[in-house]
């Protein structure tokens, strides 16, 4: 499928310095991407993206920059469809796996599979939230490929120049 549209981040104000990099993902690896691959993981409304920053502790979120990016992407998966996980052979369970938990006891997460099927054909996917308390319309777009230009745009929405350029912003 081709996605167009505006996703958001709510990250760590440490990395407005470069809000497409993917590189923070790439340091552990993270649900959807193994260690060593980035990816940039964007929620498709702002209630999403922080769900996901706080994993829906609300007494947890700590400073966050809030991005907006206007999308433009063929060769999305979409998963949060039961019609499209079956015929790409991807299951919920596998999709809800405990990730981070896996990562903690030195195992490799089940979802990274997916990474494993699906990366070599499509730029990203499109799936459900799997943080605490997510309202079940919220949704990610996971990208593996992207860039500045077709057929994997993605541009941060920084009009009047709002975020920082370099780390100096956070000296003391």
């Amino acid at each position: 499928m081709r996605f167009q549209g505006v996703c958001y981040r709510a990250h760590d104000p440490r990395w407005a310095i470069n809000p497409i990099s993917g590189e923070g993902a790439a340091i552990r690896g993270a649900r959807f991407n193994p260690k060593g691959v980035p990816a940039l993981y964007l929620s498709t409304s702002i209630e999403g993206a922080i769900t996901e920053a706080s994993q829906g502790f609300g007494h947890r979120i700590h400073p966050l920059t809030i991005c907006s990016y206007d999308i433009d992407c063929d060769d999305v998966a979409d998963l949060t469809d039961e019609a499209s996980q079956k015929a790409l052979g991807i299951s919920l369970g596998v999709m809800a796996s405990a990730w981070a938990s896996a990562l903690s006891d030195s195992r490799r997460p089940d979802s990274w599979a997916i990474y494993d099927i699906l990366s070599s054909t499509y730029a990203g996917i499109l799936v459900p939230s799997f943080a605490h308390r997510a309202a079940t319309s919220v949704s990610n777009l996971v990208l593996w490929d992207w860039g500045v230009d077709l057929p994997h745009r993605v541009h941060v929405i920084d009009p009047t120049g709002r975020l920082p350029k370099n780390q100096k912003s956070w000296e003391e």
